[in-house]
């Protein structure tokens, strides 16, 4: 498999300079894996197949899932790929490179989860300033038109918010300036974890239910029963905190203005710590109250 990869590379570093793969390479897998991960939730909306698993049962028009589409091919061209081209000299300074032999597995998994950490805690500050009174009305809330989110909707941004956020996600390979490949696959995960936090759907597949504190999500009633099986303590419930279902961000989306909390993009646990997933917190505890009482009438 390796040896495959490396042809592969070869063939790329042979045809292609430098700029061309950082630059133009990078855009157009971004372009490939977003929408190839996203339209199909648009499909499955609209045809109402897998209902059973969408989180909720409002649907967008036709209408709206398009003007999401044309804006974001606009923002794509006209802010994402300036971006990447104005940042190639910043990486190649720091010491990007795309060139033979590929780095091992273990870099790059180190320096993969090194960018999902950073991050999310950039990216949960940034969220939450987001979510003050001045920047939400006059930025934020265009990502927040959709109170019913799919897939495409999240990259749906105010141009300013896309350059603001976006330091989020560019500041780890900047400043430890990866092989190009490490860079590509940080850009796939992350695009893909944030299309499925957005999808609007909870699947039982979904790589949230086997995650710990990834996407929003993990197969709680499992980790309920294990705890419950070791030890009933204040401990192991206080534990299940950080562990929210799957309408994490979902709930996000339903609730407008500065008033919503939960603004982690991967991990939850900043959330835990500053306790702005508490409303999301009393509404499942609400929710699972009720379902009890229910199943009690039976």
């Amino acid at each position: 498999m390796a040896s495959v990869i490396e042809s592969a590379w070869a063939y790329l570093i042979t045809n292609f300079n430098d700029f061309q793969l950082a630059c133009l390479g990078s855009f157009f897998l971004h372009e490939s894996v977003f929408f190839l991960s996203g339209l199909p939730f648009i499909l499955l909306e609209r045809a109402g197949w897998l209902s059973k698993y969408k989180i909720q049962t409002k649907n967008n028009s036709p209408a709206a899932q398009e003007k999401c589409i044309t804006r974001l091919l606009l923002y794509h061209f006209c802010v994402n790929l300036p971006i990447m081209m104005a940042s190639y000299p910043v990486f190649k300074l720091m010491g990007m490179r795309n060139t033979l032999p590929l780095p091992s597995w273990k870099v790059i998994s180190t320096q993969v989860l090194f960018y999902f950490v950073l991050e999310d805690f950039i990216f949960y500050w940034g969220h939450r300033i987001l979510h003050t009174k001045w920047l939400y009305k006059h930025v934020h809330s265009v990502h927040h038109e959709y109170a019913t989110p799919f897939g495409l909707t999240s990259e749906y941004a105010h141009p300013a918010e896309i350059l603001f956020l976006g330091f989020a996600t560019i500041v780890g390979p900047a400043i430890t300036g990866p092989h190009l490949i490490t860079l590509w696959l940080w850009m796939v995960l992350r695009v893909l974890e944030t299309v499925e936090a957005h999808c609007g759907y909870h699947f039982p597949w979904s790589l949230s239910n086997f995650l710990p504190l990834y996407g929003g999500s993990v197969h709680i009633f499992t980790l309920r029963k294990l705890l419950v099986h070791f030890s009933t303590s204040t401990i192991c419930l206080k534990l299940l905190r950080l562990f929210p279902r799957a309408d994490f961000h979902d709930y996000h989306h339903r609730l407008l203005y500065t008033k919503s909390g939960n603004y982690s993009s991967t991990f939850v646990y900043m959330d835990w710590l500053f306790g702005t997933d508490k409303g999301y917190r009393r509404l499942k505890v609400l929710k699972s109250d009720a379902c009890e009482a229910e199943r009690k009438e039976m």
